[in-house]
């Protein structure tokens, strides 16, 4: 037996008045999720526990199996173990964003855009190097990611606030979270030096010419140090990979045992490489019971706003995603079951997270049990969950139930 989990991150979303109180999981033509839903089961998953924030993080964390509230360190550390980043006991690792600020006004810093317009990782490596080589320490170290996503890692005590994350805060005043950092002397002294360096980079000023959003400045949040987790193959005697564009996932991915798959061309958002995506899920399958695909183009649409780009990301998670992977397992003859949903909500009226548990579709290619009947979409999966044991209460009851085991 096959096992798989599909996650569309940030595909779900709130009923919007321009498409008929419909959401556009809803209204977007999504022909294999629907028909897996009408042939499988349908329910809702808490991914996200009470009182953590509805990050991708925790919410992936949970769609893995792991309860948050006993394996959940922070979000860097685990973005860290992706890039090959061995923390030390006394090193916290911080997510570092490359962000476009508005600074004009010296009492005020506005959150223009939290992905620097989605920087190039081409570009934001010459950024990297360079505020490594003119703004690191001892205490301080620069780490380059992807695209606007990067690590602090920090040595030693910190100041004691609580960073937030800058893609809830898009197009908003953002002074007030910018003046806590600005309140300790070392911070200060590295943001200062960090938006210099990078206000007068060659890459920015290439970018503004161009009309681009420059990464003027960095934003640090999701703090945190090493998690100790078992792996899956602890757990549940399961081998596999793990496919997504996000260093978050890979490294979520690490701590759970599993093979990280680099696929070219995947870039986190609608123009990622798909084909790629599907066709190494398939060949992992050969050798392997289990992969975790993830697409992340669903909630970078969501957190820009974009009706048409999230109508387009789901699509394409539904035709170029999940079709042809379920067709490639039925055209070898292999059985699977299938998991196919989302980490969280990311509606497009908040451009951010909610907690709301997520309609989850479970296929089993065996096709042994009556099926749900019911189309794909929030307002099916919240139906669902309101009959007896239509709730599942956290991933952990996903993933066993996935797998058969009680």
């Amino acid at each position: 037996m096959k096992y798989l989990i599909l996650v569309g991150d940030g595909m779900g979303d709130l009923p919007l008045p321009e498409l008929g109180d419909r959401t556009p999981l809803a209204a977007a033509s999504t022909p294999t999720l629907d028909a897996l839903c009408q042939k499988g089961e349908l329910f809702l998953t808490c991914t996200v526990p009470k009182g953590y924030p509805p990050g991708s993080d925790v919410a992936n964390l949970s769609l893995l199996g792991y309860r948050p509230e006993k394996y959940y360190t922070g979000r860097a550390p685990l973005e860290a173990a992706a890039m090959n980043i061995t923390l030390k006991p006394d090193e916290t690792a911080f997510r570092c964003n490359l962000v476009t600020l508005d600074r004009t006004d010296k009492n005020k810093v506005g959150m223009v855009d939290y992905s620097a317009g989605h920087i190039s990782s081409e570009e934001s490596q010459q950024l990297l190097k360079t505020l490594e080589a003119e703004c690191s320490s001892e205490r301080f170290h620069f780490k380059p990611g992807i695209s606007y996503r990067h690590i602090l890692v920090v040595k030693g005590d910190y100041p004691d606030f609580t960073p937030v994350p800058p893609h809830d805060y898009i197009e908003k005043n953002v002074t007030i979270p910018w003046q806590r950092y600005m309140a300790d002397p070392n911070w200060k002294d590295l943001l200062t030096r960090a938006c210099n360096v990078l206000e007068k980079h060659p890459v920015n000023l290439k970018r503004v010419e161009a009309g681009k959003n420059p990464a003027n400045g960095i934003w640090l949040w999701g703090e945190g140090k090493l998690p100790s987790m078992p792996t899956l193959n602890e757990r549940f005697n399961l081998q596999g990979s793990l496919i997504s564009a996000v260093d978050l996932l890979k490294g979520l991915g690490v701590m759970a045992g599993l093979d990280i798959l680099n696929i070219p061309g995947a870039t986190g958002y609608i123009d990622t490489n798909y084909k790629g995506k599907a066709d190494a899920a398939l060949k992992c399958l050969e050798t392997q019971d289990f992969v975790f695909v993830h697409v992340e183009g669903p909630d970078e649409a969501g957190h820009q706003g974009l009706l048409q780009d999230k109508f387009q990301a789901i699509e394409d998670f539904d035709g170029k995603i999940v079709a042809p992977i379920v067709q490639g397992l039925r055209a070898r003859g292999d059985e699977f079951r299938l998991i196919a949903t989302m980490d969280h909500y990311t509606p497009l009226s908040l451009r951010t997270h909610i907690d709301t548990p997520v309609p989850t579709i479970l296929y089993d290619s065996r096709e042994s049990s009556q099926g749900s009947g019911q189309m794909f979409s929030e307002e099916t999966g919240n139906a669902a969950g309101k009959v007896e044991g239509g709730t599942l209460p956290d991933g952990e009851t996903m993933l066993k139930r996935l797998l058969q085991q009680s």
